[in-house]
């Protein structure tokens, strides 16, 4: 109710300065106000779930305020990218919403304040109740992108209840090339190897602009190194019928445009992996509705980000309550049991 008040005045600054000013905002939530265990509790890769809603990775990229997120209802966050320097990222402007398509466009190129920084802020939240992922990344100019990786694994480990991998962002030259099945065999066998036997699960984030058989070798992959799970998917480079006039702006598409395309890669890799590897729905979530049609196409996590754009931080409880009506609806005693029976 005040989201819908506040949000004119929102929109009429900058994209990228209201995102700071959504972060500065949610500073201010008052810690503790986590979500409880309920009927749409769930476990998956060993981890408890107090519900299945959770923020993706882009908004909070420092670990700036995982704790206020979760106090807004969400089941868990996922900070990051973060690269082990820091990094500006793009030029701006770099963040543009596009309002009469529901959706944003976005090359922000993994701009984060670089490991350390992160460490810090995450180490001094340890011993917190609360389901925290960190999003890895490598940074544009290095070297070697595996060995960043390997280093990311190995400093976040000990923070993190996951880790995901984020090999499918377009806005890094050459990153989305870290699909192909020798190099993400090489980049997986270095990130499980950096975080140790005991470490936390790995994720897996990728695109949707994927042929068959790159799916189908992803799949492979992912079955073979035992992954935590899936994350599909990231933005997209593609573009549907848009009308905004940023609809030509280069960089991923997210928000409601991306639903189809974002609910086809769900069901593709349910059906390669043989529902082997959980699988985490994101891309166009915007609705209860939505949350459940990709849980019941297969995913046992659901996260959204640009519909909190549109709609306010209380998106996450109404999507919550929304999903236990509808499990209840169609006679599921959980949503475990409700995965992937579309």
């Amino acid at each position: 109710m005040i989201y819908s008040f506040l949000r004119p005045l929102v929109f009429r600054l900058d994209a990228e300065v209201a995102h700071r000013f959504a972060l500065r905002a949610l500073k201010a939530v008052p810690a503790g106000r986590r979500p409880a265990p309920g009927a749409i509790a769930t476990r998956v890769a060993g981890i408890d779930f107090p519900n299945p809603v959770g923020m993706a990775a882009g908004f909070d990229k420092d670990g700036e305020v995982p704790d206020a997120l979760l106090a807004c209802g969400f089941g868990f966050a996922e900070v990051g990218s973060i690269t082990p320097l820091p990094q500006a990222g793009n030029p701006r402007p770099r963040l543009f919403r596009l309002s009469e398509d529901r959706a944003v466009i976005n090359r922000m190129g993994f701009n984060n304040g670089g490991a350390q920084a992160a460490v810090d802020r995450l180490e001094a939240r340890a011993g917190k109740p609360g389901v925290v992922g960190i999003n890895i990344g490598a940074n544009k100019d290095s070297a070697d992108r595996i060995a960043d990786y390997a280093t990311m694994a190995r400093l976040m480990a000990p923070l993190g209840r996951y880790l995901a991998v984020n090999v499918s962002s377009p806005n890094t030259p050459g990153l989305r090339a870290l699909q192909d099945e020798g190099a993400l065999t090489a980049l997986l066998d270095a990130v499980m190897d950096a975080r140790g036997e005991d470490g936390p699960p790995v994720f897996l984030k990728v695109a949707p602009d994927l042929e068959p058989a790159d799916i189908d070798a992803i799949a492979r992959i992912a079955v073979d190194k035992a992954l935590g799970a899936l994350i599909v998917s990231n933005t997209t480079i593609s573009r549907p019928p848009l009308t905004s006039p940023h609809r030509d702006e280069a960089g991923g598409l997210s928000g409601a445009p991306l639903r189809d395309l974002a609910q086809q890669r769900l069901v593709d890799f349910r059906k390669a992996t043989g529902g082997a590897v959980p699988l985490v729905g994101v891309g166009g979530i915007a609705s209860a509705e939505d949350a459940w049609a990709r849980i019941r196409a297969g995913a046992s996590l659901v996260q959204l980000y640009s519909a909190m754009v549109y709609q306010g931080p209380g998106i996450a409880r109404r999507i919550c309550k929304g999903l236990e009506a509808l499990m209840r609806r169609d006679g599921f005693g959980s949503i475990a049991e409700a995965v992937g029976t579309a």
